[in-house]
């Protein structure tokens, strides 16, 4: 319903059952041919369509699974397990009516996230990491209420793998500062990794991730918003990555990402380029990078100080003198290039 109403492609669809009581639930899903995904939540999977009887939920144990489920009475009690307002709207086929029992349309026209219902928001943990994704995939801004509840809600009971399937919504998304908001003012970065960003370093960061990531390559889009958050972060990529355990590639790419300084350099960018064309490197995100790469040649290729190893050794350079021999060379080019400016 939310996506449909914000013109936004709509990639599944949630059917809620009313009128049948569990058993004949389950046996019309049966003929129907749907596949059950836990019998004991009454959901089944019918291609594009998630299948589902009415449900509440309360929490019984610690974690985000921790829930016991029974079937609910009418719409508006079912609605109440949701968690922002603006999920909980549902569409009345047969009235063909929308129902909206938590003012969600409401906060939709203003693009806020607000918390159904406070009393239940607090038991899933992993709602506070939604509200983070959403507002960077959406534009939207958490309401204060439940911005303050969220800071409330403890997050150590997240399996890992939970964490950076928020996360990795979160770097899709096409708001990223939007996300940025949510991450700081819930204080999950310092729940996270400990510490938060300085006012002025968010300022900074927010702005930079408003403005560049569109222009980024697709390869290096996916880790725009911590490219920026570590240019500002005084925390390392090693402890953030490990937080929301991150696949090794974000480490590869992020642990010894260099910091940008006010004035980016030929020098600078061509280290970049020490084995491949800068358009592969997460820095690529900043303009500044990428239009200095593309003046002196490393947009695509790597940097070529003119002479191969192979063409050294020729001249009987080998072990670490070739190296050392590679480096003064290097470094030679450099120097000429900061000199051209």
């Amino acid at each position: 319903m939310r996506d449909r109403l914000l013109e936004r492609p709509v990639t599944d669809v949630d059917l809620e059952i009313y009128g049948l009581d569990p058993e004949r639930f389950a046996q019309a899903m049966e003929r129907l041919g749907a596949q059950g995904v836990g019998r004991s939540f009454y959901v089944y999977k019918y291609g594009d369509l998630d299948i589902a009887l009415p449900r509440k939920e309360r929490k019984v144990a610690p974690g985000h699974r921790g829930f016991a489920v029974e079937p609910a009475v009418d719409e508006r009690e079912a609605t109440r397990r949701r968690d922002f307002t603006i999920n909980a709207m549902m569409y009345d086929l047969k009235e063909e009516e929308i129902l909206d029992y938590w003012s969600g349309l409401e906060d939709l026209a203003a693009r806020r996230l607000r918390a159904v219902d406070p009393a239940t928001f607090v038991e899933d943990s992993l709602r506070v990491l939604r509200g983070m994704q959403f507002a960077a995939r959406l534009g939207f801004r958490i309401e204060e209420m439940t911005c303050r509840l969220c800071r409330t809600i403890p997050l150590d009971d997240l399996p890992g793998s939970r964490i950076f399937g928020e996360f990795e919504k979160l770097f899709g998304g096409e708001w990223l500062h939007y996300g940025l908001y949510a991450l700081e003012s819930m204080e999950v970065s310092r729940r996270l990794w400990g510490e938060g960003l300085g006012y002025g370093s968010f300022l900074r960061a927010a702005r930079e991730m408003a403005r560049y990531p569109s222009g980024a390559p697709e390869a290096v889009r996916p880790y725009c918003f911590l490219t920026i958050y570590l240019q500002h972060s005084r925390v390392s990529a090693e402890r953030i990555l490990e937080a929301i355990d991150a696949p090794n590639r974000y480490r590869r790419l992020l642990e010894n990402l260099p910091k940008l300084s006010k004035r980016v350099t030929p020098a600078f960018v061509a280290d970049l380029a020490r084995k491949e064309g800068v358009q592969a490197s997460p820095l690529a995100c900043y303009p500044a990078v990428r239009s200095l790469a593309e003046k002196i040649g490393v947009w695509k290729a790597p940097f070529d100080i003119g002479i191969s190893p192979k063409e050294l050794m020729q001249f009987g350079f080998e072990g670490r003198a070739l190296g050392e021999e590679l480096e003064r060379r290097r470094r030679e080019k450099l120097a000429r290039l900061e000199e051209e400016g």
